[in-house]
């Protein structure tokens, strides 16, 4: 699996990005034959997008619950028993550190040296970006020791909230630069996520803020007056932020298809009950977007878990809705317009809410195809998805993170899981009383774990730890994040 993994990323950089010298995106760009802070870009935005278009793609859509084993398949038996070893992220710890990250830093260098504020701002969003899911997945990492090449091969890890805290200064920082002395930038097209859009660019970074904020909502370093602020500016995302030069030829297409799809058969992954139910349950035509029908033209799922109870293939069952050029999302204007909805809620007496609840949804529908129209009936008094002010802001909170959930599938999965371990919701209930019309999941019927327990964090690759004594391996798969305080 990994080897498929890596003849793909090699791959994809040279036939996605048409570069006349071939460039390996796990090359050190600090000490090249021929690189520019353009080809730099290019080729972290390369890694980023394998690894969370691709393995973090797959195992966000087991623990999001957008997708189960296969009976008759197994090769992701270990994700949904909640089983993964400390040797799963080897291959994804490498290619953000060492490829993305690595050239990040050479983008934010070299462009400093020619004063191009833009394309510092740009490699430094992309770095803090990266750095704040590498901290979300895996907690504390190497940070402030890290990047010191030889001068320090085992790098101590520094405490998410430090992390946290450390990135946001540093966007502030970039942004006053960038503000104060804009520059053209010679990173041009080669910035596959705007085009070196600087107007998208700092939407971009506020909306970048406004999440990593929001993720210290149940922490002390909740920071209302900080999130107040950018509510007032309000300048955010209105452009989805994506990766879409994909093609159809071999090699050049989106990674999660690329592998799942093509070199694996498309055999592993078919629809969870979990989210199909909801979609099903509330009339969502959502569902025939993210879900393909089966080979009777039927749509169908399954328990989270139950496909090694018995024998059939996946091909019986709705899969996943990814196609050869299906673009790989950072973030969307339906993240966006929900993490304002959660903003308003929280910090302001929940003014002004339902707008962005609303446009948040209709978003959703744009970003999958479907007309807006169709969202109407649902948001409408009495629709399944109407705006409710709760009992408490919990309350009112849930349907804005159900509905981001629901926006998230194969969109960005990873980041919907990371969601559903700092919100709880969708809530993880006994299957007997689940409620998919509300959103709900189920411990997968293969869990390892105790009652209604899910992994809340990922182990340190082995690839790490043989080479760092400095780094002490988590405990157990429920360890919890910094943020994850609910």
């Amino acid at each position: 699996m990994k080897s498929i993994n890596k003849i793909f990323l090699v791959l994809l950089a040279g036939l996605l990005f048409s570069c006349e010298n071939q460039l390996d995106i796990n090359t050190d760009p600090n000490s090249p034959t021929s690189i520019t802070p353009g080809l730099a870009l290019s080729a972290a935005q390369a890694s980023l997008i394998t690894v969370t278009g691709g393995d973090f793609s797959n195992l966000g859509g087991f623990y999001a619950q957008y997708h189960t084993q296969a009976p008759s398949a197994g090769q992701y038996d270990a994700i949904d028993q909640y089983n993964l070893n400390t040797a799963y992220a080897n291959r994804t710890w490498t290619e953000l550190y060492s490829g993305c990250i690595n050239d990040l830093e050479f983008v934010i260098t070299e462009s400093n040296k020619t004063g191009d504020t833009a394309g510092v701002l740009i490699g430094t969003l992309m770095k803090a970006y990266t750095f704040q899911l590498l901290v979300d997945v895996f907690g504390d990492v190497p940070y402030t020791e890290a990047l010191q090449g030889v001068n320090n091969i085992t790098p101590k890890t520094t405490e998410g909230s430090v992390i946290y805290l450390d990135l946001i200064s540093k966007i502030d920082a970039a942004l006053a630069s960038y503000n104060s002395n804009p520059s053209d930038t010679s990173l041009g097209k080669q910035d596959m996520v705007y085009g070196s859009d600087m107007a998208q660019w700092v939407k971009f970074a506020n909306t970048l803020k406004l999440k990593m904020y929001l993720r210290m909502a149940y922490t002390p370093l909740a920071n209302p007056a900080k999130v107040n602020a950018l509510i007032a500016e309000n300048n955010f995302l209105g452009t989805d932020a994506k990766f879409s030069n994909f093609g159809t030829g071999l090699n050049q297409r989106n990674p999660f298809y690329e592998v799942q799809i093509v070199y694996l058969g498309d055999v592993n992954n078919v629809a969870s009950n979990s989210l199909f139910n909801f979609y099903n349950l509330n009339s969502d035509p959502r569902l025939k977007s993210v879900y393909r029908p089966n080979t009777a033209a039927a749509y169908l799922s399954i328990p989270q878990g139950s496909g090694e109870t018995f024998n059939n293939l996946a091909s019986n069952y709705s899969r996943p809705n990814i196609k050869a050029d299906t673009p790989v999302y950072l973030m969307t204007v339906a993240e966006s317009n929900f993490l304002q909805a959660e903003a308003l809620i929280r910090y302001a007496s929940g003014a002004g809410a339902k707008a962005k609840y609303d446009a948040g949804v209709n978003a959703s529908f744009t970003a999958y195809g479907l007309s807006t129209a169709l969202a109407t009936p649902l948001l409408a008094s009495g629709g399944a998805y109407e705006y409710v002010v709760g009992a408490n802001t919990e309350a009112t909170l849930r349907q804005v993170i159900i509905q981001k959930w629901a926006s998230l599938a194969y969109i960005n999965n990873i980041e919907s899981y990371i969601e559903t371990t700092r919100t709880k919701f969708p809530e993880i209930v006994v299957e007997t009383s689940a409620d998919y019309s509300i959103g709900n999941r189920i411990p997968s019927k293969v869990s390892i774990l105790s009652g209604t327990s899910v992994p809340s964090i990922l182990f340190y690759p082995d690839s790490e730890l043989d080479r760092n004594t400095n780094i002490e391996q988590h405990t157990s798969l429920t360890q919890k994040v910094w943020w994850d305080k609910k």
